[in-house]
Formats: structure tokens, sequence, C-alpha cells
């Protein structure tokens, strides 16, 4: 596993290697939103102000695999700010992420149309010759499989949806008739979706709804929580859709700046197949329902 953040035994020490040997902590406020890590904004006795994420001692895996994704975030040109990430470890019960802490501003006047630029740049200037990463990594708290495939189609159908619906198997939440009916869906994958442009696969956020993107200091868009790889840079888009969608600016800026295929739209609730079994797994049977409506569309 790569670890692209300073790992730490204690909350204490990861402190003083990011801000002075004896600093401390004079104040914290709990932010809410997180469904699986809890999230807060420390305050030091310098007057610096930090990012923090916790969960169980078990959580550090998964907080290294986010660091790793914000790392490759970071570093293609023209992309949505990320936070940089400062440290983590193990401190008693829990472990931690420490991150650059980006106090929101009033929205720029112009605010989705950047975005929408920010993230066609980011899909057409992070490239990868497979279709993965080079690390698994986390859908949520669900493992995301990122063994490279240089097909996109064959990575989507076994390492998305043919890999969650196992678990959904697994675990007894998909029945026969679901499992036959996303079966039919996977064997028509081919028909259905397109490969990924001459210029190789996108590096994709990989969770895109509109809970992970925040409001930046000088009022830009920035991304966070990523469950990152490359793939087709419409499953990001398509993500974006679910749960409300943003505002049409966006959408129409992105296709300015790189224009989608031919039958992008009718393809995007395909791609949230994926991210609804992900969440019949993450979170019962409520969500059959949206599992078995994508299906029966492109079965």
């Amino acid at each position: 596993m790569d670890t692209p953040v300073p790992l730490f035994d204690s909350l204490n020490d990861a402190l003083a290697a990011v801000e002075s040997p004896g600093c401390s902590v004079s104040g914290e406020r709990g932010v809410g939103g997180g469904c699986i890590s809890s999230c807060g904004i420390l305050t030091l006795d310098t007057g610096r102000r930090l990012f923090i994420k916790r969960n169980g001692t078990g959580g550090l895996d998964m907080f290294c695999r986010e660091a790793a994704g914000l790392s490759a975030l970071a570093v293609v040109d023209g992309a949505p700010g990320v936070p940089q990430v400062l440290a983590a470890g193990t401190d008693g019960s829990f472990s931690f992420l420490l991150m650059e802490y980006l106090e929101s501003a009033s929205r720029g006047s112009r605010f989705w149309e950047t975005f929408g630029r920010a993230l066609a740049l980011m899909h057409q200037n992070g490239r990868s010759g497979a279709c993965g990463f080079h690390e698994d990594n986390y859908i949520g708290a669900s493992p995301q499989l990122n063994t490279a495939l240089e097909d996109w189609i064959d990575f989507f159908r076994i390492r998305r949806i043919e890999y969650q619906l196992k678990m959904a198997r697994d675990r007894r939440l998909a029945d026969r008739s679901m499992t036959e009916l996303v079966s039919r869906v996977m064997e028509r994958l081919d028909r259905i979706l397109i490969p990924c442009d001459s210029g190789g696969a996108s590096l994709l956020h990989g969770d895109l709804w509109s809970g992970n993107y925040i409001t930046g200091p000088a009022g830009e868009a920035c991304i966070i929580d990523p469950a990152v790889y490359y793939g087709h840079r419409e499953a990001d888009l398509a993500m974006t859709r679910l749960f409300g969608g943003y505002d049409p600016a966006f959408y129409s800026a992105y296709n300015e700046a790189w224009p989608l295929e031919p039958g992008a739209a009718e393809r995007s609730d395909l791609y949230n197949l994926y991210h609804m079994l992900n969440h019949l797994n993450l979170f019962g049977g409520s969500y059959a329902a949206s599992v078995l409506s994508i299906a029966r569309k492109y079965s």
C-alpha cells in the first residue's frame, strides 16, 4: 500500500510535526455530513485551524487510501482544488486523518461554470492507458477494486457491477430475481456503453455526488472524499446527477470545454447502477427498488 501521507502513533505527534513541537488543541468544532467518519475543525493554540476525520482503529487503511486519492487529484493541471493532506495515524481507540482546513467563502458569480470547466480539465489532463488505479480503495465504506484492465467496459462489468452484485448476494440483499436482472444488464454492456477515447481513461473522483464538493476560500469549488480511479468520464458525470444533481450551468460549461459523445444522457443511469448496488450493500434493502428500476431500464 502506498502511504503518501506521514503516519504517526498519536495525534499529538502528528500536530507537532505539522505545526510545532508542544502545540496543543485549544478547541474543536464538530462538522456534520459524514456518515462513515466523524469530522471536526481543530483550533490549535497557535491559532491555526486543521480539519480532522476520525474513525475506529480499522479506519486507518481507509484514510491512507483517501490520502492517495487526494494526492492524485491535486497534481492534475486545471482540476478543482482539494485539501492538502497533512498526516494520518492512530491514537488509542481511534484513527485520524489531518488535512488543511479550507474555510468557505461566498460562491463566486461563475461558480458552476468554473467548476464544470475544471472537471473537464481534470478528466482531459489526468489520463492512463488502463482503467483502475495503482491500489484498491473504498467507495464509502465498501472496498473498491481497482486492479487494472485495458478495456473500460470489461472493467465496469467485472470490477464494479459484478463485484457489488456478489457482495449483495453474499449478504442476502440480492435475491434470485435481482441477480438475474442485473446479470442480463452485464451481458448487454457492450451494446450500451462506449469505450474511453483515444487519449485513454480519465482520472475520476469516483464519488462526485453533491455532498462531496465544498466552496473554497476564494469562492471556488473544491472536491473532497474521493474514491479515485481511471475510467470513463461519463461515470463521474453520472454520479453528479444522483441525489439531486448540479446546476445546469455546470453541465453546459463542461460540455463546452470538452463535448460529450452522443448518447451520454441515455447511459447515465446505467453508471449509477454501481452506486445503487453499493448503497444496497451499505444501507440495506431500502435501495433494492432503485437497483431494480435501473436494471429493468437496461435489461
